[in-house]
């Protein structure tokens, strides 16, 4: 267990970061989140710079002061997205030119204006451009989006690095870099460590869980973790299932974030200590224990599965609300309880403890 010190505060890890896209981590209050254990939010430039746009919240004084959220934050630069409107981009060695899914209108995003807009966010973490392949790729394809990755890398690092010299304001901003190369271990290797020699503030690990088999996943995971320094946070982006999140600790990784808590909880399917539990199905209509005995959290020890039930086959607000709200408190105290364990270390006993329960799950 370490710490990552930012300026607005220090992060226990390894942390799960709420994914709060657009500024809001959809249907849950900022109040909530940090009563649920939230220690840093994720929010994506790329999102924020199209809608409100940046003059709206430079007026507001910064990302933190317009959605009420004083504890860090993330910022990823929207490369994913970007690369993921197949048919409205164009990449070139310069930045990625791209039309707008909001209203069309074209722009052209360069490693140096994704800094710009970060630190005009008031991001405490920020994420550089980046380019990611979908699984499968060619080597060919890798390697290029690898070797572009890097330049965009350098281009960024030496312009932040400008930036934190001109601007004596910049409140402790602090920079990663992300690691790609697709499920190619030379070319993960190659990009690890290239960016080591660019002393970036942490790594992150990109274009993973993008299609390629679970058992894949993890071997890439662990092998690039064990080359990256461990003195240094090492974050993997966008992957999150409780399973996942075990064994990405496992393997090294530090921080996680992923949408999961809150997508899955829209849909009435709630994580418990014993698994996957969809609360909209006729068996929980006359149940009246909560959708989890073990959890404390605000929907648990007020609210019955019944009751879930029948606000989701009622088309209520309150039920998708409620069991997103608890998943995100399931994934925050599954990871304050890896935290502890690793103090204690415990780790192992913890990890079998786990599985134990939640893969004997018999009402998903």
């Amino acid at each position: 267990m370490a710490e990552l010190r930012t300026a607005r505060g220090v992060v226990e890890t390894p942390c799960f970061m709420p994914v709060g896209t657009q500024g809001t981590v959809k249907t849950l209050s900022p109040l909530e989140l940090e009563q649920s254990g939230a220690q840093v939010l994720l929010a994506n430039a790329y999102h924020l710079f199209l809608r409100p746009g940046m003059s709206i919240i430079k007026q507001a004084g910064g990302l933190h002061n317009f959605m009420h959220w004083q504890k860090p934050l993330l910022t990823d630069s929207g490369g994913y997205q970007i690369f993921s409107l197949a048919l409205l981009r164009k990449i070139r060695d310069e930045g990625v030119e791209f039309q707008s899914h909001i209203d069309g209108t074209r722009h052209l995003l360069k490693p140096k204006d994704v800094i710009d807009i970060q630190m005009d966010l008031g991001s405490d973490i920020m994420m550089p451009l980046d380019e990611c392949v979908h699984y499968p790729a060619s080597k060919d394809q890798a390697e290029c989006a690898m070797e572009r990755t890097l330049e965009w890398a350098r281009r960024t690092k030496d312009y932040f690095s400008h930036r934190l010299r001109q601007d004596a304001g910049s409140n402790g901003q602090i920079l990663f870099g992300i690691v790609q190369g697709a499920t190619y271990e030379d070319l993960r290797q190659t990009c690890a460590k290239q960016l080591i020699e660019m002393e970036f503030a942490g790594y992150a690990l990109g274009g993973i869980s993008v299609g390629e088999p679970r058992d894949l996943r993890y071997n890439i995971v662990k092998f690039v973790t064990e080359i990256l320094p461990q003195n240094k946070p090492r974050y993997l982006m966008g992957v999150g299932l409780p399973e996942d999140i075990i064994q990405a600790v496992e393997s090294g990784v530090d921080m996680l974030d992923c949408v999961v808590p809150t997508r899955y909880g829209r849909n009435g399917t709630a994580f418990t200590s014993s698994g996957k539990l969809t609360v909209r199905n006729s068996v929980f209509a006359e149940d009246f224990t909560p959708l989890d005995q073990e959890c404390r959290c605000y929907t648990c020890t007020n609210f019955s599965r019944s009751y879930l039930r029948h606000l989701f086959n009622s088309g209520e607000m309150l039920g998708l609300r409620l069991v997103s709200l608890h998943n995100v408190h399931f994934f925050l105290e599954l990871m304050r309880r890896i935290r502890l364990a690793i103090k204690d270390d415990k780790f192992l006993e913890f990890k079998k403890e786990f599985f134990g329960k939640y893969n004997n799950a018999a009402n998903s």
